[in-house]
């Protein structure tokens, strides 16, 4: 039953997404824009990752740095963002998903079209810009992809340390956290590197695209 449940919401989602590009079409915004508009929102929301890790690893940094006072008080600000983290996570997560959706549809919607083609040296450079447009686009989501994952073991670090300092509000515990720094920094050092790559994934899909469509 849970699993006809997923299905038939799937299936309601896929043919939502349907009806919304149709919709835009009808007012003259194609998929092509779409893709567009939604690759800039996930550059956004990786920006914003970015941001937020690094606050998080800011504040991670000064309770291994504690010296003094309301050591509950520095742990509910790394708690807050622990949980600020993973909400920009899921925002990435989800914008990256828009861009699939949308991807998807346009792709299958350029390959049908091939065939109503009544020149054969047109369909062939439709064909051939297709091609090159998928493969520029598989790049993309490799490096957005790449990027996603290493969300993980950041959100993992500081979900370990955040429980361990949870109930072990004491000195002791600060000390035992000192060792775990490194590993939060590169971490987050390699999360904030691989978005950006990312990004300027994203930056070079999108020239290409508005130059194709010049």
């Amino acid at each position: 039953m849970k699993r006809l449940i997923i299905l038939a919401g799937l299936l309601c989602l896929t043919a939502c997404e349907s009806v919304y590009y149709d919709t835009m079409e009808q007012f003259g915004v194609h998929k092509r824009e779409i893709l567009i508009d939604r690759i800039e929102d996930a550059q956004e929301a990786q920006e914003e990752g970015q941001e937020q890790f690094k606050d998080a690893l800011e504040q991670f940094q000064a309770v291994v740095n504690f010296d003094g006072g309301d050591l509950e008080v520095i742990y509910n600000k790394l708690d807050a963002e622990y949980e600020d983290s993973v909400d920009a996570a899921d925002n990435i997560r989800d914008r990256i998903g828009e861009v699939e959706s949308v991807a998807e549809a346009l792709f299958d919607e350029w390959t049908a079209e091939l065939d109503q083609y009544s020149s054969a040296a047109l369909r062939r450079d439709s064909e051939r810009q297709l091609n090159q447009t998928r493969r520029r686009y598989n790049r993309l989501m490799n490096s957005m992809s790449n990027a996603e994952r290493t969300i993980d073991p950041v959100l993992a670090s500081l979900k370990d340390n955040v429980l361990y300092l949870k109930h072990n509000l004491n000195a002791r515990a600060i000390a035992s956290l000192k060792g775990e720094l490194s590993t939060v920094n590169q971490d987050v050092s390699n999360l904030i590197e691989a978005m950006q790559k990312a990004i300027n994934e994203s930056n070079s899909f999108i020239e290409q695209m508005q130059k194709g469509s010049e």
